[in-house]
């Protein structure tokens, strides 16, 4: 009797077993890289309120709310968006001569609902873990033109940057079918896609929109900088899954792209605050997170192809490319408030650039040369769609529907002015 239900146990287990690992069409599920990917995916969906901590410590009392809301509106709006149409038009085969992609298959996903990918994971999770990667980088768009635009004219502008700008980038550059996939440009995680299209929009759109009301002779103090500390560490932790997940694997690629990118962070971190004690005479705690996120952005496009060495000097490179980059900034008066452009910006271009020397194995000097060349054509080919488009869509959305704050509820905040709140719970004091 004993024996018989033993059977029957056993016989259960393995039918449930069978069932969680057998997709509807008989493909079987790793279930170690799905799991793993379900991490990562979590992971980078921790970076949006990890970017929202940065950025609202950032601003001043009245705006924190509002600076917030930029972050976590963008995990709402592009959200649906992707599901909608973003992942067939990133992920589709090519239309338009390659401009975007598509496959009606993808829309809403309802064509992957039974799919299994080859690595052995469904395809549900590969698409929701590119979703994050639509997320986070309009809201890293929001850094630069931070305190002076208007709730609806920012949601508006994100939703159409991410269907007219993210979704043709992603497409080239992560598409096989894409033009810069073919020709071998190297972003493994989004140096171009994300860090280099959102610093250059920024900076388009911080120009366009014009300063902040009294920059640069009002002080503008960040309200919290332990909040912003604490944003830094949460965007550290989260960019295990943004870099280490874009492997789609659960191996040894998974362990380069974690190690590479811890790595990097250090060394950025340490770089910003020597640069800034050798030149300032102290080391800030912001100095400290500017460094971490320059290191960050840096190894972005390069954790899958540098060895820990040649992430410690990319994090040391961008530390000093994205410092000078904010002290020539101040000098030349623009505000781009957060320093979107100077850290991602110059950190994507940075990286996407130098990973060349780093590269590990054995590399010719004519293929070193080559693919210096592709790696150089990728930046421009996103610096320049993204600018245009940028400052198309800022135009536009300004004179239809208004984004450029007025006067009047730049002075009272975004914070009272769109969403009838206070971050403090306390009269805003500027």
């Amino acid at each position: 009797m004993r024996l018989k239900i033993r059977v029957l146990f056993m016989t259960l287990i393995l039918f449930v077993f069978a069932g969680i690992t057998m997709a509807g069409d008989g493909q079987a599920v790793d279930t170690g890289i799905t799991s793993w990917m379900l991490t990562s995916t979590a992971l980078v969906l921790l970076m949006v309120p990890g970017l929202a901590m940065f950025y609202g410590g950032l601003v001043r009392t009245k705006n924190v709310l509002g600076t917030m809301m930029h972050s976590f509106a963008a995990m709402g709006v592009m959200a649906v968006l992707w599901v909608a149409v973003g992942y067939a038009m990133s992920f589709g085969g090519n239309v338009l001569g390659g401009w975007f992609g598509w496959n009606s298959d993808y829309v809403f996903l309802k064509g992957i609902d039974q799919t299994i990918m080859e690595k052995g994971i469904p395809e549900y999770v590969f698409s929701m873990f590119q979703g994050k990667f639509a997320i986070i980088t309009p809201a890293l768009i929001a850094g630069a033109f931070a305190e002076r635009v208007t709730f609806k004219g920012y949601v508006v502008f994100i939703a159409l940057w991410g269907i007219i700008v993210y979704n043709p980038l992603c497409h080239w550059v992560w598409a096989e079918g894409g033009f810069l996939f073919k020709m071998g440009a190297i972003d493994f995680a989004g140096g171009t896609v994300v860090h280099i299209s959102a610093g250059v929009s920024g900076l388009v759109a911080a120009l366009y929109l014009g300063a902040r009301r009294g920059h640069p002779k009002t002080a503008m103090r960040p309200s919290n900088l332990v909040m912003t500390m604490m944003g830094a560490g949460l965007l550290w932790v989260g960019w295990f899954g943004f870099n280490a997940g874009s492997s789609v694997n659960s191996g040894l690629d998974t362990a380069q792209a974690l190690t590479a990118t811890q790595t990097a962070a250090a060394a950025g971190a340490i770089a910003w605050m020597l640069i800034e004690g050798i030149h300032q005479g102290k080391s800030t705690a912001l100095g400290f997170a500017s460094g971490i996120l320059a290191g960050l952005v840096a190894v972005t496009p390069a954790a899958g192809v540098v060895q820990p060495l040649g992430a410690i000097a990319l994090g040391f490179l961008a530390s000093g490319f994205c410092y000078y980059a904010i002290i020539l900034k101040d000098k030349l008066g623009y505000d781009d408030s957060l320093d979107a452009f100077g850290v991602h910006g110059i950190g994507g271009i940075v990286g996407a650039i130098f990973l060349v020397f780093f590269m590990r194995g054995e590399h010719t000097g004519a293929e070193i040369t080559h693919q210096l060349g592709v790696q150089a054509l990728a930046v421009g080919i996103a610096i320049a769609y993204a600018a245009v488009v940028t400052l198309v869509l800022v135009y536009a959305v300004d004179k239809l529907i208004g984004l450029r704050s007025s006067d009047e509820d730049e002075m009272a905040g975004m914070d009272t002015s769109y969403h009838g709140e206070s971050g403090y719970g306390m009269i805003n004091l500027g």
